[in-house]
């Protein structure tokens, strides 16, 4: 899934674009596609069952019952990244900070300034 991109240099052309991508296949794709400098993994880890516990439309329990197919972490696989640039554990971090570690990363890499 691909969000619209955000433009967060007005001198140069830079985008943030957010993919949900539970495989390794895909992820690897879309680094080799824009390659390896441009390229930021960002993993948000968060437990299955703190996941489930959080869930506010209830998608958990309906891929549990079978009413909703394909669901990752349930009847569909996910695959851990192995080597994510930056790693955000949500268990031990509010939303607000993992968005300040994001904004952080790209600051340091110059792509956004202060």
């Amino acid at each position: 899934m691909l969000t619209p991109t955000l433009r967060v240099s007005p001198t140069a052309p830079s985008s943030v674009c957010k993919f949900i991508a539970p495989f390794r296949a895909e992820r690897q794709l879309a680094r080799d596609r824009a390659g390896e400098i441009a390229f930021r993994e960002v993993s948000v880890d968060t437990p299955p069952d703190v996941a489930e516990a959080r869930d506010p439309k209830g998608l958990y329990l309906e891929a549990r019952t079978g009413e909703l197919t394909n669901f990752t972490g349930i009847d569909s696989p996910y695959e851990r990244p192995e080597r994510p640039e930056v790693r955000i554990d949500t268990t031990n971090t509010s939303s607000d900070e993992a968005a300040e570690r994001r904004v952080e990363h790209l600051r340091t890499l110059n792509v956004m300034q202060r």
